[in-house]
């Protein structure tokens, strides 16, 4: 976590009312104590974005810290098997995890309860810790859970569980209105984030492009498509070979699967070998295991792609499609979740749903450089306007602010 990052570094992307925006919400809320806990440090986007996050925060004068959860394998069997369910596939879980979840919660509730129990505000993150608050008796402040994950239909007996555990918190916050789901509480719609100013994000000069070309045997005189993501089903990697065998065909085309784990999903090293297994010895088709810090790695990737896939099945919001948009690389998404917010059909890329769609838009793309300049500066610019770390910073302050004045029809700010 960098403790140095300081919300005027962002003076140099957004406008300067943004940045006095962000101090007149945070004036009301100076000293105060936000815990945020999830399950993991390393991977994903959650643990991305908390990483920035938390620095700008104490920025602010806040007092914010961040906390993750330990569990064992079978935890994560568990917690899995609900991050499946939660997204419609039909998922039987049995009483023995179900017993062992709530148990390496009770666990985590013995090593955490005085810090959130102290706390003014608790951010719980996905289902993994949503068990703390019941066993948090004497909390003092306001709890909210931050659900990362498309829950517009998930499979009823895995939501009929994990509800129980929801009922009880101040609000939740999902990435989409299709995503809500009714509990009693207000709920709030904040989108996720990148940070402009992290490795993954910052701006890389054309030696280090081609270095890192040069290091894993890009050819990059011959076009070159990428999807960077963890290898999960959700992701859909065996969809995006399909669809670059397809295209291979008539273009001499390259691809990057680059991706890598997290610490709580244990099915990403079979999908991997299932990729593998289909790739078989194709030269042009590169499998990068990537560590998770491999932040200027990706971002190099990124800018030496023509164009950028993320053909998930289903999806929360997916910010690798913010990141490649944030470099002026058009994007062809899985019509799904939050990446219909970012991919505007015909103008910062295109929506699909099968790897022949996904095909033909990568052949239309590659056959058309002034089209995929103009659809990669409209991508910029509206990531710009909408998905920065600095707005993603503004409604989590408002939310903190309105839940002080929840039985208030007007909040003054000073």
């Amino acid at each position: 976590m960098l403790d140095a990052l300081n919300i005027q570094d962002y003076s140099k992307v957004v406008r300067p009312e943004v940045i006095d925006q962000l101090h007149q919400l945070a004036a009301p809320l100076a000293g105060a104590k936000v815990v945020h806990v999830n399950s993991t440090k390393l991977g994903g986007g959650v643990a991305e974005i908390l990483d920035r996050l938390i620095p700008l925060k104490r920025s602010l004068n806040i007092n914010a810290s961040w906390e993750t959860i330990g569990g064992d394998p079978d935890f994560f069997v568990c917690t899995k098997a609900f991050h499946n369910g939660l997204q419609g596939n039909r998922v039987d879980i049995p009483q023995h995890l179900l017993n062992h979840f709530e148990s390496i919660n009770e666990e985590n509730a013995e090593k955490l309860r005085s810090t959130l129990e102290d706390a003014d505000y608790v951010f719980i993150h996905d289902p993994q810790p949503a068990p703390l608050l019941k066993l948090c008796p004497n909390r003092k402040g306001k709890w909210v859970w931050r659900c990362h994950i498309d829950v517009s239909r998930p499979h009823r007996p895995v939501w009929k569980y994990l509800k129980r555990f929801l009922h009880d918190y101040d609000a939740s916050i999902y990435s989409l209105a299709a995503f809500a789901q009714p509990l009693g509480h207000p709920q709030f719609l904040v989108p996720p984030s990148i940070d402009p100013l992290s490795e993954k994000n910052i701006e890389l000069s054309k030696s280090d492009v081609r270095d890192t070309a040069k290091k894993f045997g890009f050819d990059l005189n011959r076009p070159i498509i990428s999807q960077i993501s963890r290898f999960d089903r959700f992701k859909d990697p065996v969809g995006v070979i399909r669809a670059y065998k397809l295209v291979k065909e008539y273009l001499p085309v390259q691809l990057v699967l680059a991706g890598g784990g997290a610490t709580d999903d244990p099915e990403g090293a079979a999908v991997l070998e299932e990729v593998k297994e289909l790739a078989g010895d194709d030269p042009d088709l590169h499998i990068l295991l990537l560590p998770p810090d491999a932040h200027r790695t990706i971002n190099a990737i990124q800018r030496c792609s023509d164009v950028v896939l993320q053909k998930s099945v289903r999806e929360g919001f997916g910010l690798t499609v913010t990141e490649a948009l944030w470099k002026k690389k058009p994007v062809i998404g899985g019509e799904t979740g939050g990446i219909t917010l970012q991919v505007v059909n015909h103008h910062t890329g295109f929506l699909v749903n099968t790897p022949e769609g996904a095909a033909f838009r990568i052949r239309y793309l590659l056959s058309r450089p002034k089209e995929r300049k103009t659809m990669g500066k409209k991508g910029f610019e509206f990531v710009r306007d909408h998905f920065l770390l600095t707005r993603h910073l503004r409604d989590y302050l408002t939310i903190l602010v309105s839940l002080n004045h929840k039985d208030s029809s007007k909040i003054s700010l000073g």
